[in-house]
């Protein structure tokens, strides 16, 4: 889950600040086969334009050493994409303004689908009058050994809706974190398919759909496709949701969850939705509490039941902000830790963080790198340089993980128009607080 939490992170901040960048006109890239560690020869790479729809605008190929050049104006104004077609299949990498040097990765492809795992499934439920709108998120994990990416032409991942179900949009994202919206292949009896090269570590599918709610009731029958994906619903508080099986988890954020293992395959499960979506703010107390550990974000630790960071199911209006958003933060991340400066103080410790709010998480006091009094502050170029920067990072994933949490209140309608203006001022104080120094 930690992508899904960087993505919406990574899009609030982009709506938080403006940011001014650089302009260049050309970029060097390499391609790298992340299989063999070795360059990648002779591979078609394509730059893409992001703003009004993917719009692919130049071509190119690697030379020997698996390097390659583009030069279009829009490099370096605006978010664009990289695309590297190798043996066939797609692999992404975002190219953010102000960048002018980008590494591809591609892998050589397995059709063995136990290259991959699926660990969780998260299902959210949200009322839109007599409409039940949808979202689901998959978390799969690519361990392979020797690093391949899982892939087939004719569709490597499958998912079936509820009977009723409208598929409103699919999207997949990998490693790199570049959401791309997926052309469904159509199995008949409401079963789909989608065809996306799931790279080495942390990847997920998501999409939403929508299913009648007339008289604020209706029953959901959850196709079971992956058994082993501990199964995790959302629900807005004003919503009662009963399930064979299921165990309410607590809340988090203002939203119910619940929880169900030990699912069998190619099984239903049968959930009772009824309600009608919260209106008007709820107590904000929580919407600085700190970022979950990335155990917790797993739903690693059962004994403190089940944290959960998931898109709510309204995709199709989020669909080209998400993919600019997440973009242009990379850009803002590589912008902070180029320009942090590193204050020594009289007792040893290296500042990294400056009037942060009481209020805000726990983790932003935590985010410091302390030296011994005794010794003299470090040279810039020594060993406590990665540990700095580490610091710095853990800060910016508070930040984010605060914002989505904030964003996620927000379409749920668990907190005012009022609140949420005043939560959102408040974090991009502390953002220009972080990119200031």
């Amino acid at each position: 889950m930690r992508a899904l939490v960087r993505l919406l992170g990574g899009l609030a901040i982009a709506w938080l600040l403006p940011l001014s960048f650089v302009h260049g006109a050309s970029v060097h890239g390499t391609v790298k086969n992340g299989t063999t560690g070795k360059p990648a020869a002779n591979v078609e790479v394509i730059l893409i334009q992001l703003q009004g729809g993917m719009q692919p605008v130049l071509n190119s190929k690697t030379d020997a050493q698996g390097e390659f050049t583009f030069d279009f104006p829009s490099i370096g104004a605006q978010p664009m994409l990289v695309r590297a077609v190798y043996k066939g299949i797609n692999f992404h990498q975002p190219l953010p303004p102000g960048r002018n040097e980008i590494e591809v990765e591609v892998f050589e492809p397995s059709r063995d689908p136990k290259t991959i795992s699926v660990e969780t499934r998260f299902v959210i439920f949200q009322p839109s009058g007599a409409t039940l709108i949808v979202g689901e998120e998959y978390a799969i994990k690519n361990s392979s050994q020797p690093a391949q990416a899982y892939f087939r032409a004719d569709g490597n991942f499958d998912f079936t809706l509820p009977d009723g179900a409208t598929l409103k949009q699919v999207g997949a994202q990998g490693p790199a974190g570049m959401p791309v919206v997926q052309a469904p292949m159509d199995r008949g009896k409401n079963s789909y398919s989608v065809a996306f090269a799931f790279r080495p570590g942390e990847n997920s599918v998501r999409y939403s759909y929508e299913l009648p709610y007339p008289g604020n009731a209706a029953a959901v029958k959850l196709p079971i496709v992956y058994p082993g994906a501990r199964l995790v619903l959302v629900a807005p508080p004003s919503l009662r949701i009963a399930g064979d099986g299921l165990q309410p988890s607590g809340q988090e954020q203002g939203m119910s969850l619940y929880s169900r293992d030990g699912l069998a395959a190619n099984s239903t499960l049968t959930v009772s939705v009824s309600g009608t979506a919260p209106r008007g703010g709820s107590n904000d107390s929580d919407a600085g509490a700190g970022a979950q550990n990335r155990e917790e974000q797993q739903g690693g630790d059962p004994s403190s039941g089940v944290p959960i960071q998931a898109v709510p199911g309204r995709l199709d209006v989020l669909k080209w902000p998400i993919v600019g958003g997440f973009v242009c933060v990379f850009a803002l991340l590589a912008i902070i830790l180029a320009r942090r400066p590193v204050v020594a103080v009289a007792n040893g410790t290296t500042n990294l963080i400056e009037d942060a709010p009481a209020n805000t998480d726990k983790s932003f006091s935590k985010a410091r790198v302390t030296t011994s009094s005794a010794d003299p502050a470090p040279p810039a170029n020594s060993a406590n340089l990665p540990a700095m920067d580490a610091a710095v990072g853990s800060s910016l994933d508070a930040l984010k993980d605060m914002l989505f949490r904030l964003e996620l209140r927000r379409q749920a309608g668990t907190i005012s128009e009022d609140e949420y203006k005043q939560e959102r001022a408040r974090a991009e104080k502390i953002l220009r607080d972080l990119v200031r120094g």
